[in-house]
């Protein structure tokens, strides 16, 4: 009895302490964003991370190659942007990950970022969620601060043409 309780205290300290933290927003600059409100003029971008994997791991986020800040576990940000043709992006060990969206006024859009397991560290991943599931998921969440202490590195390059290329490496 007594090993297993021993046991379970360490396994406990090792997964909590492999969690990774980032700022927060306020409780109410939280509770306000979960209330999903549409804006008449702007649209609304959510991009949240709920996974069970890679619990310690910090990924950056980009919204048109402006760095949001840093995602961890059970976290969202929410930016109001302007219509237009926009890009979210990712850093990730595997490959260059954007979503590119055609976003409206009067409309929020959900991304999802998820964790993959990799052979020495965890690669992100970008995906667009239905309104009814990314809610549900959000609610939960904590929200976190825009900008949370990282620099911004310049992660979009444009060639000649004006198409965006892709991620440079920010390691």
């Amino acid at each position: 009895m007594k090993k297993a309780v021993v046991a379970i205290a360490i396994v406990t300290t090792l997964t909590m302490s492999g969690c990774a933290t980032v700022p927060t927003a306020s409780q109410e600059e939280s509770d306000k964003a979960k209330t999903f409100e549409v804006l008449t003029d702007k649209a609304g971008l959510y991009i949240f991370r709920d996974s069970f994997v890679g619990q310690a791991l910090k990924k950056t986020v980009w919204f048109d190659g402006e760095a949001l800040g840093e995602t961890a576990p059970s976290t969202f940000f929410y930016k109001a942007v302007s219509a237009g043709n926009h890009t979210v992006s990712t850093e990730s060990e595997f490959s260059e990950n954007h979503i590119y969206l055609q976003m409206e006024s009067g409309k929020n859009y959900y991304i999802n970022q998820y964790i993959k397991i990799g052979v020495f560290v965890g690669g992100a991943g970008l995906e667009q969620v239905s309104e009814k599931e990314a809610q549900q998921r959000i609610v939960p969440l904590k929200m976190n601060s825009l900008k949370n202490n990282i620099t911004t590195p310049n992660v979009i390059e444009t060639n000649k043409t004006g198409t965006r290329k892709g991620m440079y490496s920010i390691y």
